[in-house]
């Protein structure tokens, strides 16, 4: 499988890249970034490391790698100027979002592939990309809620002293303000999280708030997140590459799960090489399906806005 990572020059996708390298499962990685030179001293980097971790081929340049890509991973984006309203930021990042597809359309891309995307707003942009790139809805994503999930349940373990790998807890909804923490499901080793010994209504508030401010938290500290939304990537595209059917987190356009249409935004999704292989819309607390359905009009209203700037093509 071959893996196209559009920004790859940047933190993001590199990041991405060195995720999906020590992986061992794609079996081609390529770096596109307008700045060619350091998506090129990014895939030489890589490149080095590669006698100890898997036979990939590592390669970087343009869009000629996406007519043979199976996934095409968006991660190009503009951070916030000082001052700039939220609306004012979205729309540059849609601009130069749609300039990118216009590039992606014209190189062209195959029957099978997947569109995947990670540049913010992702849910926003996931939507952007279903209306205009000419594939089945199901084969165009977003990153989502994956990475606020994974963010998550690393704050919950840390916290309560449990392991990582066996806390298990959702955010669902916008990958933004109005996302949704799963309550109703959270466990750890199978078992409710409410159940373990320290566990506090205050507690759970706590942990959300921190994991909503989790992304200003490390640009504040470091300057932009890159590991863990690498790994999240990984997560996703090994999904695909492996056909796992693995339930995650991830954006795509809604047609009716939870009672939500036409927008995009993250549910329980079966993801495979297909792509969105199906939902699970397992049963929510009454106040979890209020927010998911809040989270959803949010976003409808804002797309609604892009759209009416832009022009809706399908």
């Amino acid at each position: 499988m071959k893996v196209s990572i559009i920004g790859g020059g940047g933190l993001v996708g590199s990041s991405a890249a060195f995720a999906l390298q020590c992986g061992g499962i794609v079996r081609e990685i390529a770096l596109v970034d307008l700045n060619q030179d350091m998506a090129a001293g990014q895939a030489l980097d890589l490149l080095h490391g590669g006698p100890s971790t898997a036979d990939q081929v590592i390669s970087s340049g343009s869009y000629e790698h996406i007519p043979d890509s199976d996934v095409v991973c968006i991660t190009a984006g503009l951070r916030r100027k000082p001052d700039e309203s939220r609306l004012d930021l979205i729309n540059r990042n849609t601009d130069l979002f749609v300039g990118i597809l216009d590039d992606v359309i014209k190189a062209g891309l195959k029957q099978n592939a997947i569109v995947f995307v990670v540049s913010n707003p992702v849910d926003i942009l996931t939507y952007v990309a279903a209306d205009r790139v000419g594939l089945p809805h199901a084969q165009v994503i977003g990153l989502g809620t994956q990475l606020d999930t994974i963010r998550f349940q690393s704050l919950i373990a840390q916290r309560m002293g449990v392991p990582p790998t066996q806390t298990s807890a959702l955010i669902l909804g916008e990958h933004g303000d109005s996302m949704v923490p799963i309550w109703s499901g959270a466990t750890v080793g199978g078992f409710p999280l409410d159940k373990l010994p320290g566990w506090t209504p205050n507690l759970a508030t706590e942990l959300f708030t921190r994991t909503k401010g989790s992304g200003a938290e490390v640009i504040s500290k470091k300057g932009g997140a890159g590991f863990a939304v690498g790994i999240a990537i990984r997560d996703v595209i090994h999904a695909i590459a492996l056909d796992q059917r693995r339930v995650l987190p991830i954006s795509s356009v809604q047609n009716g799960c939870y009672d939500i249409r036409d927008v995009a935004l993250s549910v329980p999704t079966v993801v495979g090489r297909s792509g969105v292989c199906d939902r699970l819309p397992v049963d929510l607390w009454p106040k979890e399906l209020q927010g998911l359905r809040r989270s959803g009009t949010v976003l409808r209203q804002t797309i609604k806005t892009v759209l009416d700037r832009i022009g809706k093509r399908s």
